[in-house]
């Protein structure tokens, strides 16, 4: 079973020839949106060349579905490539989320905070040079 191949149609939020949109149902902020493959595809290592190639243009496409909505005021953009990674789910998928100023108190390192340690790593660099 494929979860992600068994969302209905009337879910989606725009589609190309390879993708669909749709809103997270497990949303990290309001508006987090998830481009994902219309094909069996593990990660995005997997995908074709073309598909690789479209996916910017995609995320643009999500960015403006979130704008039309909601009013954030910074991005991540994130893709979990294997358990190791934290995928959960072995189809492609691509997480477009919105952040919203306070969100978070120190949202400094972004992403960097996926490993534990290391998000901060202006703190330790400063005090390495000092």
């Amino acid at each position: 079973m494929n979860i992600f191949l068994e969302i209905p149609r009337h879910e989606y939020v725009h589609e190309s020839k390879d993708f669909f949109m749709i809103f997270d149902r497990f949303p990290v902020s309001p508006g987090h949106v998830l481009i994902i493959s219309k094909h069996v595809r593990t990660d995005y290592f997997d995908l074709t060349p073309e598909e690789k190639a479209i996916l910017p243009q995609l995320i643009d496409k999500a960015r403006s579905i979130i704008e039309e909505r909601h009013q954030p005021d910074g991005y991540n953009i994130g893709m979990n490539c294997g358990p190791a990674a934290g995928q959960t789910i072995m189809h492609f998928h691509c997480h477009v989320i919105p952040r919203y100023k306070g969100d978070m108190v120190d949202p400094r390192g972004g992403i960097r905070h996926a490993v534990e340690g290391k998000g901060y790593y202006q703190s330790i660099t400063s005090s390495a040079t000092h």
